[in-house]
């Protein structure tokens, strides 16, 4: 556990990048809730002043780290006890490489397959990234996260000044994500825009995100998700969707596809594991296809994941070609 407040200096690479992200490349074990509730409080600030999770911060600028609930170690520095990989772990860590240069690595995160550990979570990315760590003599740092249970790429820079670069273009909409989802029903109309601010609900089986209300809007998080069916089945009971997030809030596409009455298949959360179709797998299917960004280095780094094997069955099933838009 942190007990001492800490004061960070915002280097050149980090200037314009806003303080939420900046949180999550240097402390990632602080939630945006936990974050949120620090800055309300006055606890984090820039310089002496108060200061809200989307500031911008400046090169040059003091952030203010109070003691924090946890052991606060920086991300990219190793703890003392943490191991190299094993064979087993260095074995799946590969299989999840799908593109891989002197700076990043994109990984095709499987379905199930948990981001951050917890109370019954031991094998994790974040553990394995430990492991590299260990070995490399510094952390790689995840760019982005993905939920357990959604599938496809993610980002993870080799080096901090590779993190802080990454975080600045994850924090504009300099950064393309495509995901495909099969939903229950088919939307209306059939290409959309969904612009609804979520908020957090809290519950004793696990958070989730709703459409807040009039009364919300302090805490309420702006969301926006553009949307496109790319196919259909015939008896109108689910359909294929292409899904871009403009913003990137915990659950956004899951609430967002609640909210216009089609939830995502197999999504127990959010109502999409009711009234299952026969012959189905009952898995969230919902995967991070592509993602397209200029490389922080030169150049631009553009790479599309393939689907996991329950919705390639699923795809089967209905008569979806994946194929048809791979470019």
């Amino acid at each position: 556990m942190s007990v001492e407040v800490k004061r960070h200096e915002v280097s050149a690479d980090e200037d314009g990048m806003r303080l939420d992200r900046w949180f999550k490349l240097h402390f990632p074990q602080v939630t945006f809730a936990y974050l949120n509730k620090l800055t309300r409080t006055g606890q984090v600030r820039l310089g002496t002043g108060r200061v809200k999770t989307n500031s911008r911060l400046a090169k040059g600028q003091e952030i203010r780290v109070p003691p924090l609930a946890f052991d606060a170690r920086p991300a990219d520095v190793p703890k003392e006890n943490v191991k190299p990989l094993t064979p087993k772990e260095r074995e799946l860590f590969v299989s999840m490489v799908i593109y891989e240069d002197q700076d990043i690595f994109v990984l095709n995160k499987p379905f199930g397959f948990a981001v951050q550990g917890g109370t019954k979570t031991h094998l994790h990315l974040d553990g394995l990234l430990m492991g590299l760590g260990a070995e490399l003599k510094e952390r790689p740092v995840l760019a982005h996260r993905l939920d357990r249970d959604t599938s496809g790429v993610i980002v993870i820079a080799k080096r901090r000044a590779v993190a802080a670069s990454l975080g600045r273009l994850f924090a504009t909409r300099n950064v393309k994500k495509t995901y495909w989802a099969v939903v229950k029903g088919v939307p209306h109309p059939a290409q959309g825009r969904i612009d609804v601010p979520l908020i957090k609900a809290r519950s004793e089986d696990g958070d989730r995100m709703r459409a807040s209300k009039l009364d919300e809007k302090d805490d309420e998080q702006s969301a926006v998700t553009s949307y496109t069916i790319l196919g259909k089945a015939e008896d109108n009971s689910v359909s294929w969707v292409s899904l871009k997030p403009l913003t990137g809030r915990q659950h956004q596409l899951r609430a967002h596809t609640q909210h216009i009455g089609t939830p995502i298949l197999g999504d127990n959360k959010y109502g999409g594991d009711l009234d299952f179709p026969a012959g189905v797998e009952n898995r969230l299917h919902l995967h991070a296809r592509r993602i397209q960004f200029p490389h922080p280095r030169d150049g631009k780094v553009d790479v599309t994941a393939p689907l996991p094997p329950h919705m390639l069955a699923t795809f089967k099933i209905f008569g979806f070609d994946p194929e048809r838009f791979d470019d």
